[in-house]
């Protein structure tokens, strides 16, 4: 990869434009085992650049904490105890401000580089509630300025709370500044939850599932406290863990591996797949890898929270997950959950380090155990009934077990949909050619179809792919997540902000014809059963069909369709008129 270009498969970009949209597909796939995305070198400088800027403005919200002491004194203070309250809200905020997850080239966001707030604060811009038709006063799916205003309410009362000084009452024989108030806190939580009901969107960025739920712990004592907050990290642990008890997971670990900038070694990246670069299932190195992995998320934060006791054996669990979570920040995730990794780093260290003879069996009342509700209750059901869940609060994390679309425009359709689309970023292709020549842009957008087809789901969107629109001749694909990205300022692998809700949004505002714009939406594997659903949506005719594949012909199939392979669909049910086109 260059420092500032993109390293992309050399290809005669005229006569690969005019393949069949599955054999477009096989060398991007293929040259994505080697190379990645692809990045150039000067965006990872950027990521960890952005990184920085996370430490030192924790550093620096916390350290003006009266009393607590100045930046030079870090070494002495950070570990009292109202420096974890600080760093929780202050991750809210960098969050749900859009500097998080979500942020940047990787995100397919690049001038400029973020939505989130400058799509939040703008009236006009499109809102999705999760329950328009259950909770009343949510309709609708036009941001308004009481939006706007509640989203400022949020940005403003968590720097209100991070300014906020100690009640002065000390907890532990170190501290200097005791507690936050919790009261101070009870506006936070009312105005993010009051918006996360108007707008589903924001609330997955603030990662709600786990910095909101923590704000109701600040109300414990100090001791039940520490509990309460290593109970939520076993919760983020645990979840994740069973979300890969699945055959998706090796999937991703290959597909992560090839994209590491810190493995610079082809032949590696290579032994990640069975026989690249004709055969790209996993190989046994990145299952075996899946089964340790979940195996660690399990095992070691049990240990942790359960019987350590701030010991030599304590010490050495505590570094495990460290080094696990390094891992992970190191392939750079395509979502970059990057900072959410620092969180997990700092809180081991604090949480198991600093205060690990504080065991749950110290608990002082048994109101502690009501964190447990949201965190146990919704990955359950998120992993039972995936379509009621998004895959955050139900700690599916990094599963390759998500809720995926595809978005297929016919013609000029894409843009005439920027144009009736009140946003502040270009689509972006355009943002693209504001930066590479045409021919480096489609093939830099079509490297994404190529890391989804990688995944084991990918091999259902790309069979469903040729079933709606054949050989894609005059259809532009567009992976759900980057239309998310555009139309709603943020997006981190949650299919359900790009399905049939999303479509509709824009329908309204851009009245297709039929078969101009069709959308595919596969939902994630409950874990009780080996199928996902499917459906098929027309912007101006609705849902059009629906039915089930099968887990095993994805993992039967290559990345790219084969010749005269029809990709088996069950339980078709049609509605209205039959598929746009192709062999459906």
């Amino acid at each position: 990869m260059g420092f500032v270009a993109p390293d992309l498969p050399d290809l005669d970009h005229d006569e690969w434009s005019r393949r069949p949209y599955s054999e477009r597909l096989k060398p991007l796939a293929q040259h994505w085992v080697e190379h990645g995305f692809g990045t150039p070198s000067a965006i990872y400088l950027v990521y960890v650049l952005k990184i920085g800027l996370y430490v030192a403005g924790a550093a620096w919200f916390i350290s003006m904490t009266p009393g607590l002491g100045g930046l030079g004194d870090i070494d002495v203070w950070w570990d009292q105890p109202i420096v974890y309250q600080k760093l929780v809200v202050w991750t809210l905020l960098f969050e749900v401000a859009g500097f998080g997850c979500g942020w940047g080239p990787l995100t397919s966001r690049f001038v400029p580089p973020m939505g989130a707030f400058l799509y939040w604060l703008r009236p006009g811009t499109i809102r999705l509630a999760p329950w328009p038709d259950k909770v009343p006063g949510t309709g609708g799916t036009t941001r308004t300025w009481f939006d706007v205003a509640l989203y400022a309410g949020v940005l403003g009362t968590a720097v209100w709370l991070l300014a906020q000084p100690g009640d002065g009452v000390a907890v532990t024989a170190g501290d200097t500044v005791g507690l936050l108030d919790p009261v101070a806190a009870l506006p936070l939580i009312a105005t993010l939850g009051l918006l996360g009901l108007r707008d589903k969107t924001i609330f997955l960025a603030a990662r709600g599932e786990q910095y909101w739920v923590t704000l109701f712990v600040f109300f414990l004592p100090f001791v039940d406290m520490i509990i309460a907050f290593k109970l939520v990290m076993l919760a983020l642990w645990w979840g994740a863990a069973t979300s890969k008890l699945n055959h998706h997971f090796p999937h991703v670990v290959a597909v992560m591996m090839s994209n590491s900038p810190l493995i610079r070694s082809r032949w590696v990246k290579r032994k990640m797949y069975r026989n690249a670069p004709d055969d790209l299932q996993p190989s046994a190195i990145p299952r075996t890898m899946a089964h340790v992995g979940t195996a660690v998320e399990y095992l070691v934060p049990a240990y942790l929270v359960f019987l350590g006791d701030g010991g030599t054996l304590t010490w050495a669990a505590l570094i495990f997950m460290v080094v696990f979570h390094l891992h992970i920040l190191s392939t750079v995730p395509m979502g970059v959950p990057l900072e959410w990794n620092v969180f997990f780093i700092f809180s081991l260290f604090y949480l198991f380090g600093t205060y690990g003879e504080t065991q749950i069996w110290d608990m002082t009342t048994p109101a502690t155990l009501l964190v447990l509700i949201p965190l146990v209750g919704l990955p359950l059901l998120g992993n039972v009934r995936p379509e009621k869940v998004s895959f955050l609060p139900a700690m599916r994390y990094y599963a390759g077990n998500w809720a995926t679309s595809a978005w297929y425009f016919k013609g000029d359709a894409e843009q005439r949909m920027d144009a009736a689309l009140t946003t502040t970023s270009p689509l972006p292709v355009d943002q693209l050619r504001m930066l590479y020549p045409d021919e480096t842009v489609q093939l830099f957008l079509a490297k994404v179809m190529a890391w989804r087809s990688l995944h084991s789901h990918g091999r259902a969107h790309a069979g469903l792919t040729r079933r709606i629109i054949g050989d894609g001749d005059g259809w532009t694909v567009r992976d759900g997540e980057i239309v998310a990205g555009y139309a709603l300022g943020w997006n981190f692998g949650e299919g359900h902000l790009h399905n049939g809700q999303l479509l509709a949004a824009v329908q309204e505002r851009c009245d297709f014809e039929p078969g101009e714009l069709v959308v595919m939406v596969l939902e994630s594997q409950p874990i009780q059963t080996q199928t996902q659903q499917y459906r098929v949506y027309d912007a101006n005719l609705g849902l059009l069909e629906e039915g089930y594949v099968r887990v095993s012909d994805m993992l039967s199939r290559q990345p790219w369709p084969e010749a005269g392979d029809v990709f088996p669909v069950h339980d078709v049910r049609t509605f209205g008129p039959s598929v746009p086109s192709g062999q459906g």
